[in-house]
């Protein structure tokens, strides 16, 4: 075997032997080197994403702040922005398209603005999951930290954000008649189960935008897609009760629609459970935890190819 060396001469070199390399292999055993970049076990990746927690803080709350840090007004926008587009949906579809049919407009406009702020949490998530990687390769490739820490933080801010947003929704519904009871409690459990739905999705998407950055230009139009079969502004069972019902069966059972469904039954007077498909709080407890435990493994297994190529 042969290499050039820098003055131009060529120089001969001895292959390494299947003996030197087990020699190596035995080294690093024997001082506990391990391959640079390798992916840990699933609990060390666990305890190391732990230890990060300050940074993961953190970084989704400089992320906030830094959204709109050019605009005029700032913060506000965290509201402003969902509070417009309920106001336009409410404009098409509540009075050109009636889709509020069958509830009384007291009900009509906090379920509208809820399914409005709702589901822009999960659209969030995704939309800044999709990019978690591919849009921070600069941080991946200078700094070894435990990837997952780029998705769980970026669904961390759309939770603060959704915060903010429930002090304007909570105004809206009390503005329409609903007032504080007991059931609006309901609204921690069903946020807590979002939030695991929004971050396992968000684990998903950030491996296959990893791989695939396309995705980020696919995505808009699937999360519109989404949205639109997902009740967000009509009532699912009421629009298609002229259709099989197994088509509204899986529209109201897919996630997006179960999460809305318990934070509207939480806050809005006349939405009662008449109103919800059977086994709902089942329904949003299995999303989040099976999203959250398999999006979590999902993103760990391809944990050293990240930043890579």
């Amino acid at each position: 075997m042969s290499e050039t060396t820098h003055d131009g001469t060529v120089a001969m070199t001895k292959p390494v032997s299947p003996d030197e390399g087990l020699t190596a292999a035995r080294l690093a055993a024997k001082y506990g080197l391990s391959v640079s970049g390798a992916r840990p076990s699933l609990v060390e990746y666990v305890r190391q994403l732990w230890g990060r927690r300050h940074f993961i803080l953190a970084f989704s709350q400089a992320k906030l702040t830094a959204q709109y840090s050019q605009a005029k007004l700032g913060q506000l926008w965290q509201v402003a922005t969902p509070l417009l587009n309920a106001l336009v949906y409410y404009v098409i579809f509540g009075l050109i398209l009636s889709a509020g049919r069958g509830m009384e407009k007291d009900v009509y406009i906090p379920f509208l603005v809820t399914g409005v702020f709702v589901f822009a949490f999960t659209q969030s998530s995704a939309m800044a999951g999709v990019r978690a990687i591919s849009g921070n390769l600069g941080l991946v490739r200078a700094l070894h930290f435990p990837r997952a820490s780029l998705p769980i933080s970026f669904s961390l801010q759309q939770l603060q954000q959704l915060l903010y947003s429930m002090i304007v929704l909570v105004a809206v519904v009390m503005a329409t008649g609903s007032r504080p009871s007991l059931s609006w409690l309901l609204v921690l459990p069903a946020l807590v189960l979002q939030f695991l739905f929004n971050t396992g999705l968000a684990l998903i998407v950030a491996r296959m935008g990893a791989k695939t950055p396309d995705l980020a230009q696919l995505m808009p139009f699937i999360m519109r897609t989404w949205m639109y079969a997902s009740g967000v502004m009509f009532s699912i069972p009421v629009m298609l009760e002229d259709k099989p019902a197994w088509i509204t069966d899986v529209l109201q059972w897919n996630p997006a629609a179960v999460y809305m469904d318990l934070m509207r039954f939480a806050l809005i007077d006349g939405y009662g459970s008449e109103h919800l498909p059977p086994h709902v709080w089942a329904a949003g407890l299995i999303w989040g935890v099976l999203f959250a435990a398999g999006g979590f493994v999902y993103f760990w297994k391809a944990e050293e190819r990240y930043g890579r190529g």
